[in-house]
């Protein structure tokens, strides 16, 4: 039987992957068997497996390297693929997207080393966000006065850990929620609006944030597909995408475009997970 492994984390964490054990069903009504297993298990290449779906790995911020090698070694085609991956894991594609034409948030990606004379790069903005260009789920994320001596010294505490950093202007209508664009077997599926907590500015749940059902602009929807275009991959190689948006609805801005082991909302949109599991049994045929 056709068997698909799902990538998980380990620990509670994993406990709260619905949306696996929802395409997990979904693909039993195609005849297809899956299985969870952490991607740090010693027993993970014992698993046979015709496809390998990266789902819940939250934790691989922390482990990069390992993660990726532990990718490499697998011999079952992965989704989405170990380019992809490679390309998506370091937040400085935005850059990339920019000159190809995306319209991003402003960022500029300071590397790891830099000197202690280092500048903050200026916008026009009274706030800046400082992040690790490799993290998840505003991990390492701060909200700073601009110049101030707490950016400078959130910057260098990124930089000295060996990670790059990203500076970007505080796009202050976040607060009135980020849009996520989700893409299933490489055409548009819903969208959901993340609004942060009263007097916070991160989105995810854990941090307070809430999220709703949203019908996304014409606009939205463009830049999404304008990002997704312009990513390294050839058409069709996305099993799954989401693209997160912030700024007005007919001129949005890129924030990020997730291609690892994003939470794709399926609960929030009925027939999702048995369109993933479609997506997925098509990526089987020879």
């Amino acid at each position: 039987m056709t068997t698909v492994l799902m990538l998980t984390c380990d620990g509670a964490a994993r406990e709260a992957d619905v949306e696996s054990k929802l395409v997990m069903e979904a693909l039993t009504t195609y005849g297809v068997a899956s299985t969870m297993a952490p991607w740090s298990s010693p027993s993970l290449h014992g698993i046979d497996a015709d496809l390998v779906l990266i789902r819940s790995t939250w934790d691989y911020t922390q482990r990069l390297e390992e993660f990726l090698a532990v990718l490499d070694q697998l011999t079952a085609p992965i989704a989405n693929p170990l380019s992809i991956v490679k390309w998506n894991a370091h937040k400085g594609y935005l850059t990339e997207l920019a000159a190809a034409g995306v319209p991003i948030v402003p960022t500029a990606v300071i590397t790891a080393g830099k000197s202690e004379t280092l500048t903050l790069p200026s916008f026009e903005s009274d706030d800046v966000i400082v992040k690790p260009a490799v993290s998840a789920g505003a991990v390492g994320v701060g909200k700073f006065a601009a110049g101030s001596a707490q950016a400078h010294a959130h910057l260098s505490s990124i930089l000295e850990s060996g990670n790059d950093a990203l500076v970007q202007p505080f796009i202050s209508d976040v607060v009135d929620g980020e849009r996520s664009i989700t893409h299933i077997g490489g055409r548009y599926s819903h969208a959901v609006r993340k609004i942060p907590a009263d007097n916070d500015f991160r989105v995810q749940e854990y941090h307070g944030g809430t999220n709703h059902l949203h019908e996304p602009s014409t606009a939205e929807l463009a830049l999404a597909d304008a990002a997704l275009a312009a990513a390294p991959c050839r058409p069709g190689e996305l099993l799954y995408a989401r693209v997160d948006v912030v700024g007005p609805v007919d001129q949005p801005l890129l924030m990020e475009v997730e291609l690892i082991e994003p939470e794709l909302f399926l609960p929030f949109a009925p027939g999702s997970p048995d369109a993933l599991a479609r997506a997925v049994v098509a990526s089987l045929r020879p």
